[in-house]
């Protein structure tokens, strides 16, 4: 099978001296390629670039976007008149039981759903593409989103302090939306539990045809995103019973669902500008160590880049005594390395003002 750009890279880097350790692309465990690229998420973070008429090659994307093509050619070209068998389980002897079995990885026994009712979920979920000929501009969905954070969550296995931010500050941004959710349907659940006790009896109103959508998040962060959309769908549909039955005027209920909608789209589209940057082949190799006083020039680069585009990293994150509540770092620091990090300097040199494209 012919060698790709990406397996080119990675050669070049033994020669160089960067860490072979650290793929320059997502990886994942159930991937079908000996490097773990993971094709599944590439996918979904540049599914407007893939459905695009017109791809823009000026997009800062597009390296990923060829790799892309590459990897799909070259599992097509593996797959080509392969049939599959099926294979049977491994007998295990009893005397053997008690040593260590190699299994495979768990998997979904059904397809995780999710079952929505109102058109505005849908669309929070989906998002929207771009249009070239009308110029509308994409609205990244809950999907996009989800995918994002699971290239940063794979990122997070580099030692990544940025990846690891970003990962709290969303998962932190997901858990006010639905806590802010919850308070109102409650509070608009008791109101109707009131009207029963009075011999009013009012029922949440339905879709008499729902869309039911297969999940297949391959992170965490993908079925907490799922919740929030599931908790926004439940919301909208006691906003709109609530105008249908008079509880509520037309312009309370679109103004209840617009802003609770707009704090969701902003949430959605502020991680896309980290994965773009943190994702970028410069960048990728950044980690905790980049920071220490024996990191090279090229180390130092990433750092100031990273302070310019994101800010400075907070100290607790950074020493690892805030962390995300699902993150693939699996790092053991002794005493020493510990107080090395509490002493290291998060701020960068001053270096002069740059666009973001020139700052590596």
């Amino acid at each position: 099978m012919a060698k790709t750009e990406t397996a080119a890279r990675h050669d070049r880097s033994e020669l160089d001296g960067t860490p072979a350790n650290t793929a320059p692309f997502p990886v994942s465990p159930d991937s079908p390629f000996a490097d773990g690229y993971d094709i599944a998420s590439e996918r979904d973070a540049l599914a407007d670039l893939v459905v695009a008429e017109n791809q823009d090659q000026a997009d800062p994307r597009w390296a990923r976007f060829v790799e892309l093509r590459e990897r799909e050619s070259e599992l097509r070209r593996s797959t080509k008149g392969e049939t599959r068998r099926p294979v049977p389980a491994p007998v295990v002897e009893v005397r053997t039981a008690s040593r260590a079995v190699k299994l495979g990885q768990l998997a979904d026994a059904t397809p995780d759903t999710m079952t929505l009712h109102t058109k505005d979920a849908y669309r929070m979920f989906t998002g929207r593409s771009a249009d070239a000929e009308t110029k509308v501009p994409p609205i990244p969905g809950a999907k996009r989103f989800a995918a994002v954070l699971k290239s940063i969550w794979h990122l997070s296995a580099n030692d990544n302090p940025y990846a690891d931010w970003i990962l709290i500050r969303m998962y932190e941004g997901l858990a006010v939306i639905r806590a802010h959710l919850s308070r109102v349907i409650t509070a608009r659940e008791e109101a109707i539990d009131l009207l029963k006790r009075k011999g009013l009896s009012l029922s949440v109103m339905g879709s008499r045809s729902p869309k039911t959508v297969e999940l297949g998040f391959r992170s965490p962060y993908g079925y907490a995103t799922a919740e929030v959309i599931v908790e926004f769908d439940y919301y909208v549909r006691m906003i709109k019973t609530l105008i249908q039955k008079d509880r509520m005027s037309d312009e309370e209920g679109r103004v209840a669902i617009r802003v609770v909608g707009r704090e969701m789209r902003a949430l959605f589209l502020e991680p896309i500008r980290w994965e773009r940057h943190l994702l970028r082949e410069e960048m990728r190799q950044l980690s905790r160590s980049d920071f220490l006083p024996a990191a090279n020039e090229t180390a130092r680069q990433r750092v100031r880049a990273a302070v310019a585009l994101f800010g400075e990293v907070p100290r607790k994150i950074f020493t690892g005594a805030e962390t995300p509540r699902h993150s693939r770092r699996r790092v053991k620091l002794t005493d020493g390395e510990l107080r090395l990090l509490e002493q290291a300097s998060l701020t960068a040199a001053e270096v002069p003002q740059q666009p973001d494209t020139e700052l590596l």
